[in-house]
């Protein structure tokens, strides 16, 4: 058997495994440390087991995950997030599908402080989506618009996505973060105009609420300062060149746990509930990053990366297409395949492919910009049926509201998504603007 042929086998493999539910990581572990020994034996893989793997979690980079995962963990617990859409609330509920903009303001905001998109929509599930219900909204475009706001948790830097990208293509982390913000408010911005359209369109499936007393929005800011405060360190910290975005991460959670336990929000059990959540998504995460190590090491000895490079040059396509192709691809397997995973599992083979195009870019900032397309591409596999993992994250939560209704919600705006992809993919500029501005 060539390598070649043990890695298309390998890959049937690791999808039949994840169709059967094993765990991701575990299913990257097995097939890959198979794959290496059938190809290499078992001598030259214990040798990489006892090097490498030690090398890879040693990594001082990597502490980011975890770090900003219990940021987020310690705002949710910490009842930030519903000071944040109340706030939002507050200053544009009255307006026609004001509700449903408010859950996106309060999801940006609560980006920034929490890197999970996941975890995004289940906060906002909670807190929320009651709210949405009680004041008249359609329960399917309801559930959709938490859907869709959740993905903005890893769309607005920090995101988790995004740290393991720069690990994986040995990126710089805080270029990537500049280079999301544009894209993550367009996301937004563009979420808000579906809902405006979506409330003129069908007046009933978004009525507007009364208007708030005088000075009730303000209060309602004024409530919401801690997100304000450790959103401002964290982000103007890593942009204003004071911390590391590992720094500004530690940095943060320090700061998240003081105003908790400074409001008095945070008590011995949340923080606890905060630690194990940590832990539990940390490892899931890990996990995944080591089975990705072994089942790359699997394809390098199997020389598919170079043969899939090969192929494609000898297309002869236009650079461009190439990429478009990619993304294509990765749009069909975002709608089947977890996130973090398909991400892992194609950067092996994608990204030597995308490095060695020539788009008029420098070799970082083509790196960056393609990383910032697959973000958003992650995004829409996030909601896009059959998988969309946070419609199933909502759906857990409104258990009465059909799941195809909510796949009906987030309809609208898979469009705009869409639509934000062919604009950042046509106009390279809209990611690299703050890279370039800020070097």
């Amino acid at each position: 058997m060539t390598g070649i042929e043990a890695a298309l086998y390998g890959f049937a493999a690791m999808l039949l495994l994840i169709a059967v539910r094993m765990p991701v990581g575990l299913s990257l572990i097995v097939v890959g440390a198979a794959g290496f020994v059938h190809l290499s034996g078992w001598a030259p893989f214990l040798a990489f087991m006892k090097t490498n793997v030690y090398y890879q979690f040693s990594s001082y980079s990597l502490s980011v995950i975890p770090l900003f995962i219990l940021m987020g963990a310690l705002a949710e617990r910490s009842g930030i997030a519903g000071a944040l859409f109340n706030a939002a609330r507050a200053m544009v509920g009255h307006w026609r599908g004001g509700l449903s903009m408010a859950v996106i303001g309060a999801c940006t905001f609560f980006g920034a402080i929490c890197g999970s998109s996941v975890a995004t929509t289940a906060t906002f599930g909670r807190a929320a989506l009651p709210e949405l219900r009680r004041d008249g909204y359609d329960p399917g475009f309801a559930t959709g618009t938490v859907a869709v706001g959740g993905t903005l948790g890893i769309l607005i830097p920090p995101s988790v996505i995004l740290v393991v990208y720069a690990i994986s293509t040995e990126q710089n982390i805080a270029k990537l973060f500049m280079a999301a913000m544009i894209p993550g408010l367009m996301a937004a911005a563009f979420y808000c105009a579906v809902i405006a359209i979506v409330a003129w369109r069908r007046p009933d499936l978004a009525p507007p609420q009364a208007r708030r007393q005088p000075g009730e929005g303000r209060r309602a800011v004024l409530r919401a300062w801690p997100a304000f405060v450790v959103m401002l360190i964290v982000i103007g910290g890593i942009y204003g060149g004071v911390f590391t975005p590992t720094e500004a991460a530690a940095v943060g959670t320090i700061a998240m746990l003081a105003m908790g336990l400074l409001q008095r929000t945070l008590g011995w059990s949340e923080i606890r509930g905060s630690l194990i959540q940590t832990a539990e998504t940390t490892g899931m995460i890990f996990l995944i990053l080591l089975g990705s190590e072994i089942f790359d090491a699997f394809l390098a000895r199997s020389q598919m990366p170079d043969a899939a490079a090969g192929f494609v040059a000898n297309l002869g396509l236009p650079p461009m297409a190439v990429i478009a192709c990619l993304l294509a691809f990765y749009i069909v397997l975002g709608a089947v395949m977890d996130e973090l995973a398909m991400i892992l599992l194609t950067l092996p083979i994608f990204f030597p492919i995308v490095s060695a195009l020539d788009v008029g870019l420098l070799p970082d900032e083509l790196a960056i910009w393609f990383g910032i397309l697959v973000l958003i591409v992650v995004g829409i596999g996030l909601t896009a049926p059959p998988i969309g993992l946070n419609v199933f994250v909502v759906s857990a939560i409104a258990r009465d509201v059909p799941i195809t209704r909510t796949y009906a919600g987030v309809l609208p705006f898979i469009a705009s998504d869409l639509v934000r992809l062919s604009l950042v993919f046509a106009f390279p500029s809209l990611s690299l603007y703050l890279v370039r501005l800020l070097n």
